[in-house]
């Protein structure tokens, strides 16, 4: 009886994690607060080359305006209305690819790469996992993967594995290549041109920190897939995986021509998106009409009526509803911050914080300051845009090298892009995975502590280097 009741007394007192929801709105609850403690202030804007810019000069104090209760429940369809595009896009992709889950081409083709890779399926993982570190390296691939996530679910899960691992060779693998980012005109492109350094400028050291950050994710992710292969009770996400609706024969499953045609139009919507954001810059809206388009085309192809095609699209829709809807919630705490006049506060103390120390500290300092920062803007432009005009003159003052400090601030925008629920397509990627918050923080904290101290290692040499030009 003791026993019994011991066990029920730790079960009684045993820590519950709140749902994301509840999470993200205790968030912008605590965000609200903070807007009565931290002054509220602003930068002066300038543009040059048509890009608004800080003027770091210019820091001064404004009219407090500390976000009220009203406010603060706002936040949330401020946060559905500024994040509109993400939001959609999550409805049109996760439509799309249930037209083509509902044509059983995927099923069709997993099965036949399982019976085909059953034994060495594991080299799928570095394999997928460099073609996607090359996209966040060479063009900042970011919203542009998400489409993948669906197939890789279906793909991981069917070779023993779990969607915490497909949705870590698109989502991890991408920011990994973020963190090298030797040719990305989004985030070094920007912060380069902003801190007035040659554009793609420092390249080799650049392609190191690609090549060890790649190495150490596809290790971590190789890791793990053997651990789940060999006890899938070990998986967060067990028991949800275990209930996808994933059912196939890996025998009896006949992969047709049909299946084949199906698949080569997806293959070709891919080759379409990588062309078209390459050759034509297309974003959000062109990628989401693309999709849409190969939506009608498999419905077709599938042999689907009119009616049964858009009743699918609208399943595959209403799926993905928790998911759209996170993405409004967590964009209210940028939204209380916004409005409330802060951002610029917490910026400029920061810059002061960090001002009078040694430059290898400061580096650091610098370093910490943007990892701070990249979870309040997860925009990597966006970022570089508020921090790079007020962090490159700081760089020269205490003898960090300006190059250094665009090192720091692309390590921030890459490490914390797959951990901020700030991060509109971070979440939309959770969302097409099914995978809570939640558990995806309890599952990429290890790495995500391996990361920092690499980029921690890798900043403080490139100051002992004197990493320029300049």
């Amino acid at each position: 009886m003791k026993e019994n009741a011991d066990a029920m007394e730790k079960k009684k007192f045993k820590l519950k994690m709140p749902h994301t929801f509840v999470l993200l709105f205790c968030i912008t609850v605590v965000a609200g607060l903070l807007t009565h403690i931290i002054p509220a202030g602003t930068y002066d804007r300038i543009t040059i080359d048509d890009r608004e810019l800080v003027d770091p000069a210019t820091y001064h104090a404004v009219e407090a305006a500390p976000a009220t209760l009203f406010q603060i429940l706002q936040a949330f369809p401020k946060g559905l209305e500024q994040a509109a595009e993400i939001v959609f896009f999550i409805f049109i992709v996760g439509g799309s690819f249930y037209v083509v889950q509902k044509s059983g081409a995927i099923d069709a083709g997993i099965a036949a790469v399982v019976r085909k890779t059953s034994k060495k399926g594991i080299l799928l993982v570095p394999i997928l996992s460099i073609v996607f570190a090359f996209g966040g390296g060479v063009y900042g691939m970011a919203e542009e993967c998400l489409p993948f996530i669906p197939a890789l679910v279906v793909l991981c899960v069917s070779l023993g594995y779990d969607s915490i691992a497909a949705a870590a060779i698109a989502l991890v693998a991408t920011c990994a290549g973020f963190t090298g980012a030797f040719l990305n005109p989004f985030t070094v492109g920007v912060a380069q041109g902003i801190a007035g350094l040659p554009l793609m400028s420092g390249l080799g050291y650049r392609i190191i920190v690609f090549s060890v950050m790649v190495a150490i994710t596809i290790t971590y992710l190789i890791l793990y897939c053997l651990k789940i292969k060999k006890n899938p009770e070990k998986s967060l996400m067990h028991e949800i995986d275990r209930n996808r609706d994933i059912k196939m024969d890996l025998i009896k499953t006949a992969f047709t021509t049909r299946h084949k045609v199906i698949l080569l139009v997806v293959l070709g919507t891919f080759a379409l998106l990588v062309f078209g954001v390459l050759k034509y810059h297309w974003y959000i809206k062109e990628i989401s009409g693309l999709f849409f388009g190969m939506a009608i085309l498999v419905g077709i192809l599938s042999g689907r009526e009119s009616n049964q095609l858009a009743e699918d699209f609208l399943e595959g829709c209403s799926s993905l509803t928790y998911g759209a809807l996170v993405v409004g919630l967590a964009r209210g705490v940028l939204v209380i911050f916004t409005d409330s006049h802060v951002i610029d506060t917490i910026i400029w103390g920061m810059a002061n914080a960090i001002q009078e120390l040694p430059s290898v500290i400061t580096s650091l300092g610098i370093y910490i300051a943007q990892i701070v920062i990249s979870f309040i803007v997860p925009s990597g432009s966006g970022m570089a845009a508020l921090t790079m005009p007020v962090l490159s003159p700081l760089a020269d003052i205490v003898g960090v090298t300006r190059q250094t400090a665009v090192l720091a601030f692309q390590f921030a925008d890459g490490f914390t892009n797959v951990i901020t629920p700030l991060s509109g397509y971070f979440m939309a990627g959770l969302a097409l995975a099914g995978i809570p918050y939640q558990k995806w923080i309890r599952w990429i904290t290890p790495l995500a502590v391996i990361w920092w101290v690499a980029g921690s290692i890798f900043t403080v040499i490139a100051n002992a280097i004197r990493y320029g030009p300049f």
